[in-house]
């Protein structure tokens, strides 16, 4: 497939990203699309038809832990550290245009 690929044609695609490369960036890029591409192909080119689809390599488990109810911090001990509150709740300052 690299054999397909030019120089030409990656300064277009440079050009249509509008991106300004340097000569010397454009035999860089092109060699390395190209392997890019090269590899790709390579990609394509296996017979996977035996094969299943999967999502990830490796079976996936839920690790899970039993609930367990502990003692939470007291509201008012938070409220107490906020900069304004009022009826039990932050105080917040209204925003412009929004209806109470």
């Amino acid at each position: 497939m690299s054999s397909s690929l030019s120089r030409d044609d990656v300064a277009k695609v440079a050009r249509l990203a509008r991106l300004r490369l340097s000569n010397s960036e454009l035999d860089l890029f092109t060699g390395q699309l190209a392997q890019i591409l090269d590899h790709a192909s390579d990609i394509a080119a296996l017979d996977l038809k035996d094969l299943a689809p999967t999502a990830h390599p490796f079976g996936l488990t839920n690790v899970f832990r039993d609930d367990v109810v502990e003692p939470s911090l007291d509201p008012t001990d938070i409220l107490d550290e906020a900069p304004d509150a009022e009826q039990g709740r932050f105080a917040v300052p209204r925003i412009v245009g929004e209806a109470p």
